[in-house]
């Protein structure tokens, strides 16, 4: 595969995990009546919500800039196995949460040649 195919890859499934976490962020700044329902469903208020989304859009930026991004890539994991433990003690599905899980590290697998080779290499 060229470089230049590699590199927009790269930046296609990065800029997907990055529209899926900006677009929930900002659900939860402009209090979307699915955001605000969502709350107070597991028991939080507007303005930890709003936090949340902060976490959210502050993790997504180091996910996208290069230099930042296996940060980024911890951060929304992490996030998201938050996500999964709070869908679990509410009796949601976990399904979502998870998917989302697997394509932020199937993207940072594929985006950062450096965790590839630290996951699969043995070294």
């Amino acid at each position: 595969m060229k470089a230049r195919t590699k590199s927009n890859i790269h930046w296609g499934l990065g800029g997907l995990v990055g529209f899926i976490f900006m677009g929930s962020a900002m659900s939860k700044f402009l209090g979307a009546p699915e955001a605000i329902q969502m709350a107070e469903g597991i028991g939080l208020t507007i303005d930890t919500f709003k936090i949340l989304g902060i976490i959210e859009l502050t993790s997504a930026i180091l996910f996208l800039i290069p230099r930042t991004g296996i940060l980024g890539t911890l951060l929304l994991g992490a996030y998201m196995g938050g996500a999964i433990a709070v869908h679990l003690t509410h009796g949601l599905s976990v399904m979502a949460p998870s998917f989302i899980e697997a394509i932020i590290w199937t993207v940072a697998v594929v985006r950062f040649p450096e965790l590839r080779n630290r996951l699969f290499n043995n070294q």
